[in-house]
C-alpha cells in the first residue's frame, strides 16, 4: 500500500487527556525524524529514502511548540524518537528547550546507541532522564544481519549511558525467530552483568506485509519458555520501569529483570495504553497500529496562536482507537522509521 493510503481523520471537538475510552493518555512520542543510520529488518524496509521526498519535516521551534502545547493540556512523559533521534545535531538544544517547559515532567530518548558513545553526557545534562537502547543480538554478525550497523559501537554507547548516570537505561531486543532466538539468553547475562533491565518485544507488522511471517514470528511465550530453560523467572507485577506495556519477571539466579512486550499475542494489550505518536513530518497518530492521523504542520506554519494546534491534538486523542489493528489485515502504509518508534 502506498504512503497516500494512509488517511487523515477529520477532528471532532477538543477535550481532556482521558480518551473516549477512560484511558489517561499522558505519553507523547515524538519522532524528530525519519532519517536512520542503520536498517534494521522489522523498521526500514529496503531502499527506503523517504526523507528526501519529505523537506518539510517540523523545524526544532515546531517539536517544541508541539511539546508545549501538549504539556499544558497534560501530557507529562515524552520520548524523542526517530529513525535515529541522535543524527540530528540539534538534539541536546531540543531536550534542554524542552526540559524548561512547564509540565514536562520526563524525557526520554530512544536509540540504537551508535551516537551514544559521545552524546550520553551531553544529552543526560539537557535532560534527558532515561534511554532506551535496541540491542538484537550480541554476536557482531547476526547484529550486522539484522541492523547493518556495528555492534562495538552500540555497546560503547551503552556503557557511555551507564557512565552518564541516567535515571534508567532498558535495553531493547525485537524477537525474530530464525534469527536472533539463539540471542536471547547472552542478552540476559548482558543485562544482569551490567545491571539493565531487558525488554523482549514481540514482531509487527510495521514497515511491509512481508516482515512479519509465521515462519520468523516468535511469541514473548516461547521466549519465556527459553529462558525457563537456563533459569527461573519470578514474576513482578508490581514492576513498572517506565511508562510502557511490559510485563516483567527476574530471573532468580541471574537477577536479571525481563520485560516482555506481547502486542500481538496479548489480548489485553492495549487496555491500559497511555501514548500517542508524533511523525516526523508533523502528525499526530493516536495509535501505531491504526491507520488515523490529524495533520499539524498547517496549523503550526499557520496559525497564530496554539488554539489549533491544542484542538488538532484534542482531536487525535480522541480519535484513539480501542485496540490496534495488527491482528486483523493490517497492511502498513508507511513503515515504522516514518511513524516513529
Amino acid at each position: 500500500m502506498s504512503e497516500k493510503a494512509c488517511h487523515l481523520i477529520s477532528p471532532p471537538p477538543a477535550s481532556a487527556t482521558q480518551d473516549t475510552f477512560g484511558r489517561v493518555v499522558d505519553y507523547l512520542r515524538v519522532s524528530i525524524t525519519d532519517r536512520c543510520n542503520e536498517r534494521c529488518l522489522y523498521c526500514m524496509p529496503e531502499g527506503y529514502k523517504g526523507w528526501e521526498r519529505k523537506p518539510d519535516h517540523l523545524t526544532a521551534e515546531e517539536i517544541v511548540r508541539v511539546v508545549r502545547v501538549a504539556a499544558g493540556m497534560g501530557f507529562r512523559k515524552f520520548r524523542l524518537t526517530g529513525g535515529e533521534p541522535l543524527v540530528r545535531a540539534d538534539v541536546p538544544e531540543i531536550v534542554r528547550t524542552m526540559a524548561a517547559i512547564p509540565g514536562v515532567e520526563h524525557i526520554g530518548i530512544s536509540t540504537n546507541g551508535s551516537k551514544l558513545g559521545v552524546l550520553a553526557q551531553p544529552l543526560r545534562d539537557a535532560g534527558v532522564g532515561t534511554v532506551n537502547v535496541s540491542l538484537d543480538a550480541l554476536d557482531p554478525a547476526v547484529y550486522r544481519r539484522i541492523t547493518g550497523g556495528d555492534l562495538n559501537a552500540v555497546l560503547a554507547g551503552i556503557r557511555a549511558a551507564v557512565a552518564a548516570g541516567f535515571e534508567r537505561v532498558k535495553l531493547n531486543c525485537v524477537l525474530m525467530r530464525g534469527v536472533n532466538e539463539h540471542e536471547l539468553w547472552p542478552l540476559v547475562l548482558f543485562a544482569a552483568e551490567h545491571g539493565l533491565p531487558l525488554r523482549l518485544i514481540e514482531l509487527m507488522p510495521v514497515t511491509t506485509t512481508d516482515v512479519l511471517t509465521e515462519k520468523n514470528f516468535m511469541p514473548v511465550s516461547e521466549a519465556m519458555e527459553l529462558l525457563r530453560l537456563k533459569d527461573e523467572l519470578i514474576p513482578q507485577p508490581d514492576w513498572r520501569l517506565g511508562f510502557g506495556p511490559a510485563k516483567y519477571y527476574q530471573l532468580k539466579h541471574t537477577g536479571a529483570r525481563v520485560g516482555f512486550i506481547g502486542a500481538m499475542t496479548n489480548l489485553h494489550f492495549c487496555e491500559t495504553c497511555n501514548k500517542m505518536r508524533l511523525t516526523a513530518d508533523g502528525k499526530v497518530r493516536p495509535c501505531l497500529g491504526d491507520h488515523g492521523e490529524i495533520d499539524l504542520r498547517e496549523a503550526l506554519r499557520h496559525a497564530s496562536d496554539d488554539v489549533a494546534v491544542r484542538e488538532l491534538l484534542a482531536s487525535a486523542l480522541q480519535r484513539k482507537p480501542l485496540e490496534h489493528q495488527f491482528r486483523g489485515s493490517y497492511q502498513p502504509c508507511r513503515p515504522m522509521t516514518a511513524i516513529g518508534g
